[in-house]
């Protein structure tokens, strides 16, 4: 099996894995819970969630039951904030992942609504690892139980005001000022860099990596994080509507400052090359190895769509 089978396996398993995840279509309020797996199961790279396992795989992970609740609300976290970056409000797309977006599809209440759906339904999910802590002794138990806290407080603080939602709200607040490269690398690290920060942490946390490795996997993370949206912002300008599922010169519309208006294609592309090094040399010098992970990792800077 070559990488791209590989990889599509992958993705194919963790369709499988929200399906166990997603709410049933039912009751006096289904339309939310419609709203809300129409977003999630629109397809996409599944990017988060498989750093998060195979993060979990490079140290020695095993408990998958623990894993999957996470790997599930990661991806719930990252959908609600596309859902709410679509908005009328926000970037007023018609178009993600191929398709209408929610918005478009519901109304923008129903929009609003499914992101905030999506939001607490990922910690609703997050908390049933809790359930899957096997049977052990007391002192292994209470480990695991301190482990699965942490993650929910990673999750928690990437997500939000100190994490992708700050990055939200320098981006919303992007034409005040004199643009920087310094203002944007920030924005970047949080709004993008945040959740893929918080996917391979939580996958090193609970495997049992402990702090040092958790804190070493965040700045790889933030790197892989920070190379990967300039490659979007070269897309923007070089790729296709259908090669990317969504509008290009979307940042140009929205008249918002990227690597793509600081500097030449060449110059960017040359920050992609130094940053996702400097990711690569880190994640080398870690204890373990995992060379789907690494593969991973360059696909995802060196991505065409």
């Amino acid at each position: 099996m070559n990488f791209d089978q590989e990889l599509q396996k992958k993705v194919n398993e963790i369709e499988d894995i929200l399906n166990k995840f997603i709410p049933r279509e039912e009751g006096s309020q289904k339309l939310i819970m419609s709203a809300m797996n129409y977003s999630l199961m629109a397809g996409g790279k599944r990017l988060r969630p498989m750093l998060m396992e195979q993060t979990y795989l490079l140290f020695g992970g095993q408990n998958r039951t623990i894993l999957e609740p996470f790997m599930a609300a990661i991806e719930m976290i990252h959908t609600y904030s596309l859902v709410h970056d679509d908005l009328p409000a926000m970037d007023n797309d018609e178009y993600r992942r191929g398709r209408k977006t929610t918005h478009v599809v519901y109304g923008e209440a129903m929009g609003i609504l499914a992101g905030d759906g999506l939001l607490n339904y990922a910690f609703e999910t997050a908390v049933k690892a809790f359930d899957h802590i096997p049977e052990l002794a007391t002192e292994q138990q209470l480990v695991i139980y301190k482990n699965i806290a942490w993650a929910m407080r990673v999750l928690a603080g990437k997500a939000g005001i100190y994490g992708m939602i700050g990055g939200q709200v320098i981006d919303m607040e992007g034409s005040k000022g004199t643009p920087s490269r310094s203002r944007l690398d920030h924005m970047y690290r949080l709004k993008t860099g945040a959740l893929i920060e918080a996917s391979m942490m939580i996958g090193a946390i609970l495997a049992g990596a402990g702090s040092l490795y958790a804190d070493k996997v965040e700045q790889i993370a933030g790197d892989i994080g920070l190379a990967f949206q300039i490659r979007d912002d070269i897309l923007d300008v070089t790729s296709t509507p259908e090669m990317l599922g969504k509008p290009i010169l979307s940042d140009e519309k929205n008249d918002k400052t990227t690597y793509m208006t600081l500097m030449d294609l060449v110059s960017a592309e040359n920050e992609v090359a130094r940053i996702s090094n400097r990711a690569i040399q880190a994640y080398e010098a870690l204890p373990h190895q995992n060379e789907f992970l690494r593969k991973l990792i360059l696909k995802l800077i060196n991505r065409a769509y």
